[in-house]
């Protein structure tokens, strides 16, 4: 009965260990417990779309205007990847990269986001992947600190100690 009741309050997340069948958008490696390339976890497009999604409007302070951003919560990444490391390293293609404790990821964002208005990004839209708080729904999020975690064309995610 005990183990029902948790299996209904699991969050139920897809298998991420098949190899992706289109183009890799983000490479995960370090402390994780999924693999489907050696040591690292690649994701296509399909295999972040198959993990639970969310999405808000927000402006920001790079593109004019509110928008509508879809994507996977960095929370639910962070589990679905079995990251057991402190520390994430989220580096851009062109080698921009921020550190972020990952007992700092808030419940209502970031969000990696891979959708905006309803279509893919692509690299001149900041894409394919822009990991984005909610701004225009918590003050906190207006801020240096979060405005400088807002890495678009992220590529690649490490978790360390």
């Amino acid at each position: 009965m005990i183990a029902a009741c948790l299996l209904a309050v699991a969050p139920a997340f897809a298998d991420l260990s098949a190899p992706p069948a289109g183009p890799v958008l983000l490479t995960v490696d370090g402390a994780i417990a999924v693999h489907n390339a050696g040591s690292t976890l690649e994701l296509d497009f399909d295999q972040l779309a198959s993990l639970p999604q969310h999405e808000f409007a927000t402006s920001t302070i790079w593109t004019v205007g509110r928008h509508r951003y879809q994507g996977v919560l960095l929370r639910d990444l962070i589990a679905a990847v079995g990251a057991t490391g402190g520390t994430m390293t989220i580096s851009a293609l062109n080698d921009y990269r921020i550190e972020l404790p990952v007992a700092e990821v808030a419940a209502d964002g970031p969000l990696l986001a891979y959708l905006k208005d309803g279509r893919p990004m692509t690299v001149r839209e900041r894409g394919p992947l822009w990991l984005l708080y909610p701004f225009d729904d918590n003050v906190a999020y207006r801020s240096e600190l979060a405005y400088s975690r807002s890495i678009w064309q992220a590529v690649h995610i490490h978790f360390s100690d």
